[in-house]
């Protein structure tokens, strides 16, 4: 039986390999396995940052209340929404499997939209992970102080073991 799902924290990083994979890190690998029944990974377009976000397939299920939730907010505070496009939103995500060592592939038309290169900073949200390309990242303001923190660090540990290869 598999643990609950308790969400994603923490902050992690991942370099791309020679054979073009990338790994999910441990923390979030078990997190994945919690809130997916056949180990696949969620990816899709953040709603406002040059971002991907990650999350496992059981969020699915959370979809229609987020929809309600948000339709209620726009309509509690005199805003336009649009229920289709924001469920198209919701639901344009991209699967892939990822093996026990977290190892997954992603399609060329995701690293293209969250601008990935060789490197995949993993941050934390709760109910999903935000996956960066660092770059991308340090061009946050000071909102991001502590992830950006991290991302420099996790970064230069994990390039100065990629030289030692």
């Amino acid at each position: 039986m598999s643990e609950a799902f308790q969400g994603y924290s923490g902050q992690a990083f991942s370099l791309r390999s020679e054979k073009g994979r990338f790994t999910l890190p441990p923390a979030f690998r078990n997190a994945v396995k919690a809130s997916t029944e056949d180990r696949r990974l969620c990816l899709t377009k953040h709603e406002k940052w040059d971002c991907l976000v990650g999350f496992g397939t059981k969020r699915v299920e959370d979809f229609e209340a987020i929809l309600d939730r948000e339709e209620e907010s726009a309509y509690k505070f005199g805003r336009d929404f649009d229920r289709d496009t924001r469920a198209i939103q919701l639901n344009s995500f991209e699967t892939m499997p990822f093996d026990d060592s977290g190892r997954f592939i992603m399609p060329e038309f995701l690293r293209d939209i969250g601008e990935i290169e060789d490197a995949l900073f993993f941050q934390g949200g709760g109910r999903f992970f935000t996956v960066w390309n660092p770059a991308k990242l340090y061009e946050m303001g000071p909102e991001m102080a502590m992830p950006k923190a991290a991302c420099r660090a996790l970064e230069k540990d994990a390039r100065e073991k990629g030289k030692k290869r």
